[in-house]
């Protein structure tokens, strides 16, 4: 059984940064998962991937990250990481971490606000 929980959302204006931080409870540790990341629901929008880290650390991105979002993970503290940088509005959205181990888990979800 895996358990995350995400936190870090908040209220941000445009061209500010926002740090989120998915905790994981997990038997093994976050090194198990094939592969774990984060995706993002706006109102009316469908869940979109914002970045995935793989099993050996390869990280991807989805197209409208444009080198504004870093994903990264701390092994021995169980924690996955999305350094967020100039948001924009366009990025308001609920934030949910992700791990696939065997299937798929999903945090509760953060929510991230950009005011223009």
């Amino acid at each position: 059984q895996v358990q995350l929980v995400e936190s870090g959302g908040g209220l941000v204006q445009a061209g500010g940064s926002l740090r989120l931080s998915c905790a994981a409870s997990a038997a093994s540790g976050i090194l198990q998962f094939n592969d774990m990341g984060w995706y993002r629901q706006a109102p009316g929008k469908e869940r979109e991937l914002v970045a995935t880290i793989m099993k050996h650390g390869t990280t991807l991105y989805g197209d409208f990250v444009k080198n504004r979002f870093t994903a990264s993970r701390d092994n021995a503290k169980n924690t996955m990481y999305l350094e967020m940088n100039n948001l924009t509005p366009e990025d308001t959205a609920i934030y949910y971490c992700y791990a696939n181990y065997i299937t798929l888990y999903w945090g509760q979800g953060t929510q991230v606000t950009v005011s223009s």
